[in-house]
């Protein structure tokens, strides 16, 4: 004979919420309040207050030195996108952005894993990487004007060779086509310029670079030899995989200064023949407080603040979600 079993309903739970406690403040957390309350203030004030007031003024008509506060829509923006030198500025800065971010990825990487070999004199190639760091973009911009200077500078070697250029006055642009008003391409003033600031911004990535190897236990290095790794495979398939989110930080960071660059440029080229090496902090500069087109130049201030913002928002949010 088959036993019947009898499985007894299982019991309900239920959960009862606990309430939380209210945190009390104390004296320090209002004295902290105390002290971040202005600074919070002043940021919010002097800070978006000031983005909120641009972008007022961008739907504006006020573009005489007369204010014109009336509402013009996004005439002055139509007009930006329509404008041949902003195309041209839009251009530069593209291509200003990608090779700028390339070449100092690179060098820094390649200036780190050499300085990380335990070299001797390994503070001094250091200090040389670093130093140019410590010169603000006017100097940097003065310096390489002279040595890329057509008829001085590093030409004056370069000329008995047959290779001399024209560096930051060439109008020459490579891979050009048709895009709207103008011809898109490599700009080779742009390469000039570019030069320059990939050896001011350099020393910035080697030192990431520098920290984040490191930081990597020499066990992980001493595991992939002991499998039989070379050295091109640990480096290509251990380490700088490792250095991924340094990597991710040094393009956040060399994008947001060639995306609001002006002095380097103003220093060293200005906007250039037929705009070949303007961007658009030169001519929200030049549109603002040489032509007094206000509406205008605070269109485009409010154009480099969103593509800033491409690059900055998505990495703070990031951020954010791997902390929590």
């Amino acid at each position: 004979m088959m036993e019947t079993v009898k499985i007894a309903p299982a019991k309900e739970t239920t959960t009862v919420p606990v309430a939380r406690k209210k945190r009390k403040w104390t004296a320090d957390h209002w004295l902290a309040t105390a002290f971040l309350a202005p600074s919070v203030v002043l940021i919010f004030l002097f800070v978006y207050g000031f983005i909120g007031w641009t972008g007022y003024v961008s739907v504006s008509n006020w573009n005489s030195l007369v204010p014109d506060w009336s509402f013009a829509g996004l005439k002055n923006y139509q007009y930006l996108f329509q404008d041949f030198r902003f195309q041209a500025d839009l251009r530069n800065t593209i291509v200003f952005t990608v090779l700028f971010i390339a070449v100092v990825i690179v060098l820094g990487q390649l200036l780190a894993i050499l300085l990380d070999q335990k070299l001797r004199g390994e503070s001094l190639f250091r200090n040389i990487f670093f130093f140019p760091m410590a010169l603000s973009f006017v100097v940097t911009g003065v310096v390489w004007q002279w040595l890329f200077n057509p008829s001085t500078g590093v030409n004056l070697f370069l000329k008995p060779l047959g290779l001399d250029s024209k560096w930051y006055t060439d109008t020459t642009i490579l891979g050009g086509f048709q895009w709207g008003k103008i011809e898109f391409g490599i700009p080779l003033a742009m390469i000039a310029v570019m030069v320059a600031a990939v050896w001011q911004m350099t020393g910035f990535a080697v030192a990431m670079y520098l920290a984040g190897l490191r930081a990597i236990p020499d066990e992980v290095r001493e595991a992939a030899r002991m499998d039989g790794a070379t050295e091109l495979q640990l480096y290509w398939k251990i380490i700088l995989p490792l250095l991924r989110p340094i990597t991710v930080s040094v393009i956040i960071i060399m994008a947001h200064i060639s995306l609001k660059i002006f002095d380097l440029i103003y220093a060293m080229t200005g906007p250039g023949a037929n705009f070949v090496t303007d961007v658009p902090g030169v001519y929200m500069f030049e549109t603002t407080f040489r032509g007094n087109y206000y509406a205008n130049g605070a269109a485009i201030a409010i154009v480099m603040l969103l593509s800033v913002a491409i690059f900055i928002v998505p990495y703070l949010i990031s951020s954010r979600k791997g902390e929590s």
